[in-house]
């Protein structure tokens, strides 16, 4: 009689383990019994133009002037300049960068490469993680093989002669 309990329940547990395979490592839903703050979007304020004739022409789904704009304001907020973004491209002010950075080859397709690989970890982390009990971050545990450890890099560094000016000094 035991035997068919452990059975049953082993069997059990293997089953409930094949049902997530979504890859998801995290589970932050909305449960629908309010609103969704992340839906609401603030603008600012409106401005009344110095000539209509400097207004563009409307565009059904377009964007708006007081619309939000996330990624220009990060880079206004990080000293940067938000007028330096190119849709799909790389601005002429950091051309000479990326060819520089470029000089020793680049992987063609290397985003799409990564993105498959990562999908791959995630979903091998999904499999393995059934026995986890209390509260955990499936994201952590996922990714921590891959954490560098910045003080052992350091220690590398400087016992291969390699001034590090900037570090902290060791513990």
């Amino acid at each position: 009689m035991r035997r068919r309990i452990l059975t049953t329940t082993v069997l059990i547990l293997a089953l409930a383990a094949c049902g997530r395979s979504d890859g998801a490592l995290t589970r932050i839903k909305n449960d629908g019994n309010g609103p969704d703050e992340f839906a609401i979007l603030p603008t600012g304020p409106l401005q009344m133009p110095e000539t209509y004739s400097a207004l563009p022409a409307p565009t059904p789904g377009g964007a708006n002037l007081v619309d939000p704009n996330p990624r220009a304001e990060g880079i206004a907020a990080l000293g940067g300049n938000p007028a330096a973004i190119v849709p799909g491209g790389i601005s002429a002010a950091d051309g000479g960068l990326v060819t520089y950075s470029s000089r020793f080859g680049v992987t063609p397709g290397v985003r799409q490469e990564l993105a498959v690989e990562d999908a791959e970890a995630r979903k091998r982390h999904g499999r393995v993680n059934i026995f986890n009990i209390g509260p955990n971050d499936d994201y952590t545990d996922a990714y921590k093989k891959q954490w560098l450890d910045s003080q052992a890099e350091q220690r590398r560094m400087t016992a291969s002669g390699v001034v590090t000016p900037s570090s902290p000094p060791p513990e």
